[in-house]
């Protein structure tokens, strides 16, 4: 079944610039779709189009009849006074009016027994619990653990949240909603790691449909089925997630590539041979001037074939200054607060040169802070922190600014790094300051566009240990690939905060994680570090099941008589089949990780199977205790 159909369509927002021209792509019910493209090419408009915020100019579009449809950027307008709990249990409106009818219908009964009445007590009972009624405050509590949403929030009135918080509580909302097609706009913008994954796992699991814009390459590897790029107003189609897309695109452009060279060749050999020919009818066979007159034709055919381009790589590199000496940072014990609260203490840690460090964990745990410290920007409250000798730093901020926001691009680098103009301009044509761009005054930047000015000037400098926090938290993903070619060739010491696990796991080789107010520092790049953190989990289960398990040995009369061994005996082995085809599924998830279709099929047999074990393990328990 089709959840949405788009035919040509078109929208401009100029005279002659259509930002969509002729856009056609059908999404089926169930299908994850990633919506890819460069910057201005028209993924939101889309978006605000679907849900009918813009009106197109020409086209059509025909969305499912009965399908609720849902934009996570779009945060609708709540009444004044409103807290964020009720913003979430807004999402519940339909349910409580069941319920609503239920009271009314309850007391009336107290009077009047008719069976239609009870046909529509019954009936409204039974929507009631399938619709999860009875399981409001749950599902409540488990979608605002899960993105962050913590109770002093709850509380707080809408109103009075950032921007990213309001656009949290919109995602639960809408979650919370069972919303039949989700349109996700850069969802993960705002979310810290835990956030991101608890979002994955639900859309994972979510058996509606999603169309999903975001720069976040490894959300996309995760939950995308397949990718449709905007280019030019058209659709283009990738049959698998993001990576996929990237090597089918490359594979795409060096044939067409590929052709245009043969048709150039063949070009240059027709030129010759109608030239050839002419020259021969000159001679008395006018028939050969047909034949080159047909030559011609197929030359002008032949030269309408355009010459693919790609988007041009990062030209320009990092100065390095070689490091002398064994260590770059010390850090012994350092603590620091603020007020009462205390968001990290006796962190002890040694860097070492040529060493690529990824500072992870939840928003709010001190990963900027500890930054500051190590640039000196701010003091810790004890222990000490250490750089060495010939260490010479530089770094990228969250929010960046400059000495004067007056100033354009071009002199801010003249003036700030003390390069020729020639150098300037070339410098920031590498990041896409091109023309009229490099004219622009720095305060009229986006925020993406800073990152990318300011990464610009420090590759200038003779630096041995670079720090980056949030790098690519603004920009876009040409943006992000410029900045991974910049790294790339970077072999001096790296200390970066970041979200982005596709970054992560190209750069990093050691991983901190800041939880607690403790640092968990492990050797290995980020899919290591995840597996290792997935057998801690394990251990730490195993342990606590023997911990519980001691406790039953101890108690008095814990025998069990032999029906319950023998019936606990067959649960077991009943448990142990449903994980063999658990795995196996799972076995064949990976075999078929680029046929959607296949995977939404074993993703659904999945599903059954996991429910069904889920209640086999409860069993299991009663008949342990």
């Amino acid at each position: 079944m089709t959840d949405i159909s788009v035919h040509e369509l078109v929208k401009s927002f100029e005279v002659g610039k259509n930002v969509l021209d002729g856009l056609s792509f059908s999404i089926t019910s169930g299908e994850r779709v990633g919506i890819l493209g460069h910057n201005g090419c028209g993924k939101t408009t889309l978006f605000r189009i679907l849900v009918g915020e813009l009106r197109y100019d020409e086209g059509e579009i025909a969305i499912a009849p009965s399908k609720r449809l849902g934009l996570i950027s779009q945060i609708p307008v709540y009444p004044e006074g409103w807290t964020t709990e009720m913003v979430l249990r807004d999402a519940f409106r339909r349910l409580r009016a069941i319920g609503d009818r239920l009271d009314e219908l309850a007391l009336q009964m107290e009077t009047d027994q008719s069976p239609a009445l009870l046909r529509e007590y019954d009936m409204l009972q039974e929507d009631f619990r399938r619709l999860g009624g009875y399981d409001m405050d749950v599902e409540l509590s488990r979608v605002a653990n899960g993105l962050d949403i913590p109770p002093a929030m709850l509380s707080q009135s809408f109103d009075s949240l950032s921007g990213g918080e309001k656009t949290r509580v919109n995602l639960a909302r809408l979650i919370l909603e069972n919303t039949d097609i989700l349109l996700l706009d850069e969802p993960t913008n705002h979310l810290d790691l835990h956030a991101t994954e608890w979002l994955e796992d639900y859309l994972l699991h979510f058996k509606g449909t999603v169309l999903a814009i975001s720069h976040d390459r490894y959300f996309l590897d995760k939950i995308v089925q397949r990718s449709i790029e905007i280019v030019d107003g058209k659709a283009e189609f990738y049959s698998g997630n993001y990576s996929f897309y990237v090597a089918e695109r490359q594979r795409r452009f060096e044939e067409k590539l590929k052709k245009f060279e043969k048709d150039q060749a063949k070009i240059e050999q027709l030129t010759r041979a109608a030239e050839q020919m002419h020259l021969w009818a000159f001679m008395g066979n006018d028939k050969l001037h047909k034949r080159a007159f047909s030559m011609e034709k197929r030359i002008e055919k032949l030269n309408q074939t355009v010459k693919p381009t790609e988007q041009k790589k990062l030209t320009v590199k990092f100065k390095q200054r070689d490091f002398d000496g064994d260590e770059v940072l010390v850090m012994d014990g350092i603590t620091k607060g603020f007020g009462a609260r205390v968001l990290f203490s006796g962190i002890e840690a040694l860097v070492t040169g040529g060493e690529r460090i990824a500072l992870i964990g939840d928003n709010g745990t001190g990963k900027s802070t500890l930054v500051k410290l190590i640039m000196h920007e701010e003091k810790p409250d004890a222990g000490y922190l250490y750089l060495g000798p010939t260490v010479r730093t530089a770094y990228l901020p969250q929010m960046v600014s400059f000495s004067d926001e007056h100033r354009t691009a071009l002199d801010t680098m003249l003036y700030d790094c003390r390069c020729q103009p020639q150098e300037a301009r070339d410098r920031l044509a590498a990041f896409g300051f091109r023309g009229e761009d490099v004219l622009t005054p720095v305060g009229a930047l986006s925020g993406g566009e800073k990152s990318r000015l300011r990464l610009c000037m420090l590759m200038g400098g003779n630096i041995n240990f670079l720090i980056l926090d949030e790098p690519t938290n603004h920009l876009d993903i040409a943006s992000r690939e410029w900045m991974e070619d910049a790294l790339s060739d970077y072999e001096q010491t790296l200390l970066f905060v970041s979200h982005d696990r596709y970054f992560i796991e190209k750069f990093a080789t050691r991983i901190w994680e800041l939880n607690d107010g403790q640092i968990t520092d492990f050797r290995g790049g980020y899919r290591e570090y995840c597996a290792w953190r997935e057998r801690q989990a394990v251990f730490q289960q195993n342990d606590r099941q023997r911990e519980k398990e001691k406790k039953k040995e101890t108690k008095p009369n814990s025998q069990r008589p032999k029906n319950n061994d023998k019936a606990l005996a067959r649960l077991e082995r009943e448990i142990a089949r449903h994980e063999e085809m658990v795995a196996e599924l799972d076995r064949q998830a990976e075999i078929n990780a680029t046929d959607y279709q296949k995977l939404m099929e074993i993703v659904s047999e999945k599903e059954s199977l996991e429910e069904a074990l889920l209640s086999l393990y409860e069993r299991w328990e009663e008949l342990s205790e």
